[in-house]
């Protein structure tokens, strides 16, 4: 079986979970919101992910002599914390990092080839900040950051509202 590690951290199934992040879909409407995934590698991957426990099944209804699923994401199953990447070797690190990136960067390459990007009316982004911190000053800054997003966190769509992507990396300088 497939560590839960290795099945979020694989470029194509961590934007699947990015996308039911709250939001629970068929795999249809997944492949209009990944719009680059062929349909065949989409299943396959939900599939993955749903034998892993990381997605389930919250309902199910019949559609042209077969039934259509609708997945959202277990939302414990999905988060891996210090002890979960406490084993990874060096090179496990890179290749999760690697994925990490390549997702961003997948991300970014849909917007931009999604219309004329705006970036400035988008609200898009990106920068690096140095900063000079203790442990504890990062860990209260980290406690502040993460309590800013969560009084977003379960926002519903609304007239107004797009989904967003926020993502954070943070590492020592060693320059």
């Amino acid at each position: 079986m497939i560590e839960t590690r290795d099945l979020l951290l694989h470029p194509i199934r961590l934007r699947i979970v990015q996308a039911l992040v709250g939001d629970a879909m068929t795999p249809l409407q997944l492949k209009d919101r990944l719009g680059d995934v062929p349909q065949a590698t989409l299943y396959r991957h939900i599939n993955q992910l749903a034998d892993g426990g990381l997605l389930e099944v919250v309902s199910e209804r019949p559609i042209r002599g077969g039934i259509e699923r609708t997945y959202r994401v277990v939302t414990a199953a999905v988060s891996l914390g210090e002890g979960d990447l406490e084993s990874a070797t060096t090179d496990e690190h890179f290749r999760y990092f690697a994925t990490f990136v390549g997702t961003l960067l997948a991300d970014f390459a849909s917007y931009l080839e999604s219309g004329k990007p705006t970036l400035a009316e988008d609200r898009v982004g990106y920068r690096q900040q140095p900063l000079w911190l203790t442990d504890e000053e990062l860990d209260a800054l980290a406690k502040t950051m993460a309590a800013a997003v969560n009084e977003h966190v379960d926002n519903r769509p609304a007239p107004g509202r797009k989904r967003r992507l926020l993502s954070t990396v943070v590492m020592p300088d060693r320059t």
